[in-house]
C-alpha cells in the first residue's frame, strides 16, 4: 500500500488522523473525518429502479436529493437481524470528494476520534483479497475492569471505494 495514500487521508501528515467511527454488523469501521459533511438520523429512503443492489435509494435532505449507499451491501457484510433499519444513521459525505450528494448508511455512529499513526497497522490490511479500499487497521486501546483491551477498527478509504463504485 502506498504511503502517499495514507498521507492524503486527513491530517495523517502530522502524525495523527481524525476519523469518524461507525458500526456495520458486528465490526467497527472508520473513515476520515475530513471526508464527512454531517451525520443525520435515518429517514425514509425512496428506492431507485434498475440501480445496483448497494444503492439503497435517495432522500430529500433539506431540499437536496442525496443518493444513499448501503455500505453493508457494498462491503458484503452480514446483516445484523437484531437491528432495525430505522435505527441506522446516514453519514453524508463531503461533496468535494463525491462530486454529488452522497450518503452512506451505517448501523450506528460511535464517535469522532484522533489516533496517532503508530496505532495504525497497514500490514494487516494487505492480507485481504480486496484491500484497495482499506487504509489500515487502527488499534484502539481500552480499559475494562482493570484489563487492557485492544479494539480493532477497519479504516477504509471512502474516496477509493466510491471511485470503484463509479466505474462499475
Amino acid at each position: 500500500m502506498a504511503t502517499d495514500t495514507i498521507k492524503e487521508a486527513g491530517s495523517a501528515i502530522s502524525g495523527s488522523v481524525q476519523v469518524v467511527e461507525f458500526v456495520l454488523g458486528d465490526e467497527t469501521f472508520a473513515i476520515d473525518l475530513f471526508d464527512v459533511r454531517e451525520v443525520v438520523e435515518y429517514t425514509r429512503i425512496s428506492a431507485l429502479p434498475n440501480s445496483p443492489s448497494y444503492i439503497k435509494g435517495i432522500i430529500d435532505l433539506r431540499g437536496e436529493i442525496t443518493t444513499i449507499i448501503d455500505l453493508k451491501e457494498r462491503l458484503n457484510i452480514m446483516r445484523n437481524t437484531d437491528r432495525r433499519e430505522d435505527e441506522s444513521r446516514i453519514i453524508v459525505l463531503d461533496e468535494n470528494i463525491t462530486r454529488k450528494k452522497v450518503g452512506i448508511m451505517v448501523d450506528d455512529v460511535l464517535s469522532v476520534s484522533t489516533f496517532e499513526m503508530n496505532q495504525v497497522d497497514r500490514t494487516g490490511a494487505a492480507d485481504t483479497d480486496d484491500d484497495s479500499c482499506i487504509l489500515g487497521i487502527i488499534k484502539k486501546k481500552t480499559r475494562v475492569k482493570d484489563k487492557d483491551l485492544t479494539d480493532l477498527i477497519i479504516w477504509i478509504d471512502i474516496r477509493q471505494l466510491l471511485g470503484e463504485m463509479m466505474k462499475e
